[in-house]
């Protein structure tokens, strides 16, 4: 009796994205951060209410920060204030990752820049949170979200394909904003939540193509 071969398997799986993706340092210390300060909120106990509140309130701000950053930190225009040459590392890498978008290095949050959002979390949780439980809640919450922004980000601009809604608009949306027009669809975890309110989510039938949608804001890339 002959055995019927198997299919070739084509194209990215989960598997192949999810291998690569462990290939690189923000998702371990993102990772690493969550499973730190889980492990600090379930020691500390003093479960309260607002345990619960606090991360439906920062799930519910996400997309609106999301949008705020990208906006106005990732598509920064470099300018000179008194004399000073503004232009962020985020920025000058954001204008690197738009050039090229499948240069799987730039599709991460570079380290210092992440270092920074590690350090405001613990400032925040620990410091400007009054009580040490609901601090460790906001921390929990927020390295959640960030390992889920990275691995989304990432996935979009591999080769997989989605086949679930959720993703697919996730993946339809973050590629035209790269390759049909950098000023809309700036939502790259949500299905176009943030864009919906804010205004920056037409018809793609209704926008025309950006000249400058690899080269933000016509200027050269400034690595």
């Amino acid at each position: 009796m002959t055995e019927t071969p198997r299919p070739k398997r084509t194209g990215m799986t989960l598997g192949d994205a999810a291998r690569e993706f462990l290939r690189h340092p923000t998702p371990w210390l993102l990772a690493g951060a969550f499973a730190a300060s889980l492990a600090a909120r379930i020691a500390v106990g003093d479960w309260q209410w607002s345990d619960a509140v606090l991360p439906l309130v920062v799930l519910a701000a996400f997309p609106f920060v999301e949008w705020i950053i990208h906006v106005v930190i990732l598509h920064w225009r470099p300018r000179r204030i008194a004399g000073v040459m503004v232009d962020s590392l985020l920025a000058r890498k954001h204008r690197e990752h738009h050039v090229d978008p499948k240069i799987v290095r730039l599709i991460f949050i570079p380290l210092q820049s992440l270092f920074g959002a590690l350090a405001a979390a613990l400032l925040i949780g620990l410091v400007f949170i009054p009580r040490t439980g609901l601090g460790l809640t906001f921390m929990v919450t927020v390295f959640g979200v960030g390992v889920v922004y990275e691995w989304c980000h990432y996935l979009v601009h591999t080769d997989y394909k989605p086949k679930r809604w959720l993703f697919r608009t996730i993946y339809r949306n973050h590629r035209l904003h790269h390759f049909k027009n950098e000023h809309y669809w700036f939502g790259v975890t949500t299905p176009g939540t943030a864009d919906r309110v804010l205004g920056t989510y037409p018809d793609q039938q209704s926008v025309p193509t950006s000249p400058t949608a690899k080269n933000l804001h016509g200027t050269t890339v400034n690595a």
